[in-house]
């Protein structure tokens, strides 16, 4: 992509990463600052990250590191719901499958909560998954098949409609 390029970047990915983003931490405007910085960071180094295979994949992991660095900061113990209900009013009131989800991953461990995000959510092969959290195939695996069961339970989804095979690859 051309320098001139990162316009149109952002706005074919900003909305979307966003979105991935508030699922990872639950809370909207942590998604968006957290996004927003990654944009800035990807502008600063444009001509490089251009040339990456996929430079929205690298804005994810660095709006991902960006809202784990906020979270060890955190000295209060804030959890990620704080703000989540300032957007409201300006967004309308969401569906009841959309906070029960909310929810049900906000519960989960982050490593389980970040692999089913990245692996159903933003449509990310495992190897991709292991490659952007660093860790290894068989991990993200295990993270998935202990998070959709821990999904199933709080979602009362016992039967697993919707789940892909334990072992974590799509077919199809």
């Amino acid at each position: 992509m051309a320098t001139g390029g990162f316009d149109a970047f952002y706005g074919a990915a900003a909305s979307r990463l966003q979105g991935q983003l508030y699922l990872l931490t639950g809370d909207r405007e942590e998604a968006r600052d957290c996004v927003q910085e990654a944009f800035e960071r990807a502008w600063l180094r444009w001509a490089e990250v251009s040339l990456l295979a996929d430079p929205e994949a690298w804005v994810r992991t660095v709006a991902r590191r960006l809202a784990v660095s906020r979270w060890r900061r955190a000295r209060n113990g804030l959890t990620a719901w704080t703000r989540r209900h300032a957007d409201a009013a300006e967004t309308g009131p969401p569906s009841e499958d959309h906070v029960a989800l909310v929810r049900a991953l906000g519960e989960l461990p982050a490593a389980q909560r970040e692999a089913l995000v990245l692996h159903h959510l933003c449509d990310l092969d495992v190897q991709a998954v292991a490659a952007e959290t660093g860790a290894n195939v068989n991990t993200v695996k295990s993270r998935l098949a202990r998070g959709r069961a821990a999904l199933a339970v709080v979602l009362g989804d016992l039967d697993g409609v919707g789940a892909t095979p334990a072992g974590g690859e799509r077919h199809g």
